[in-house]
């Protein structure tokens, strides 16, 4: 991917507040019709970097391009060029669906017989055509989020940031909103995305994750589990909390974490594990239904990446 053909582009992006640096040096590209995965614990930097990209807010050195246009000096023309839509949906509640859709129309210039095929769109893509009268604030949880969608891409911006769009919201709902992000994107709409749902980061073509600052990993999901190179055992047993203690401390293991009814255990060296950990479990009294290596979840993998990157940092 070459730089002008960037869709998003950010070259040793850094943000300080004082003595505290939010964002250091992070540098990615972002390619036209991708669907991007933004990724990292709270407090790693990842809305400080959206709201540069975003022109919200000055880098403190380094620079970056959106849609063509330079962060810090062409920021009327990013905005022109980008839709945005937070988990906050910045929707008016006491606004009928059609009024928001108005409103948000205005906002952007779209007018004439423009705004009323993108109203009739978004009614339609939101499933709202019935409801279109109805106050927002009565809206379900994901009726809003589609709505907000909507309005965000009112002006068909080449450019779509989503800042955890779906939290809160219903798995069914979460994946129906995934499909409209397809859609947009298999229209030629780039998609940076930020997410807590793991599930959601393997919807991604790629992920960049953050920490601390700093964007420690940028890979395919694919690739960012095949990169791991601890193994990983499930231990499956009726007393998980027994496990966790009798676990602790022991030599051939890294790190152990409840996933589910069952325990993921990170291990030094498999076959020294699979023929000791049982024997310690059952010393201290814990059944073993099953110890068996596993593939890493992408959840797995982003532990142990932040983990292995310092930690997360504490609120």
């Amino acid at each position: 991917m070459t730089g002008p053909a960037a869709a998003v582009e950010a070259k040793e992006l850094s943000r300080r507040f004082g003595d505290f640096v939010a964002v250091d040096r992070v540098s990615f590209e972002v390619a036209p019709g991708e669907v991007f995965g933004f990724l990292g614990p709270n407090g790693a930097g990842k809305t400080t970097t959206i709201k540069m990209l975003n022109g919200l807010l000055a880098p403190s050195s380094g620079s970056g391009r959106v849609a063509g246009f330079e962060i810090g000096r062409e920021r009327e023309a990013i905005k022109r060029s980008i839709g945005y839509m937070s988990q906050l949906f910045s929707l008016y509640g006491d606004l009928t669906v059609v009024e928001n859709i108005d409103f948000f129309s205005g906002l952007y210039g779209v007018g004439g017989e423009r705004r009323a095929a993108r109203r009739d769109w978004v009614l339609a893509m939101a499933g709202l055509v019935d409801h279109r009268d109805r106050l927002t604030a009565e809206l379900s949880l994901g009726w809003k989020q589609r709505l907000a969608l909507g309005c965000a891409v009112l002006h068909e911006p080449p450019i779509l940031f989503l800042d955890e769009p779906t939290s809160g919201v219903d798995p069914i709902s979460r994946r129906r909103f995934w499909d409209l992000i397809y859609e947009l994107a298999g229209g030629g709409t780039t998609v940076f995305v930020t997410t807590h749902y793991m599930e959601e980061a393997e919807y991604c073509t790629r992920l960049a994750l953050m920490n601390r600052g700093r964007l420690i990993a940028l890979d395919t999901p694919a690739g960012l589990r095949a990169g791991a190179r601890e193994p990983l055992l499930r231990l499956a047993t009726p007393d998980p909390i027994g496990a966790l203690a009798a676990l602790d401390g022991a030599p051939e293991v890294v790190r152990v974490g409840l996933f589910g009814r069952d325990l993921h255990v990170t291990v030094r060296d498999r076959e020294r594990a699979l023929s000791r950990l049982p024997e310690r479990l059952a010393a201290a009294g814990v059944r073993s239904d099953g110890l068996d290596e596993i593939r890493p979840s992408l959840e797995d993998v982003f532990i142990a990446l932040v983990l292995a990157a310092g930690g997360a940092a504490e609120d």
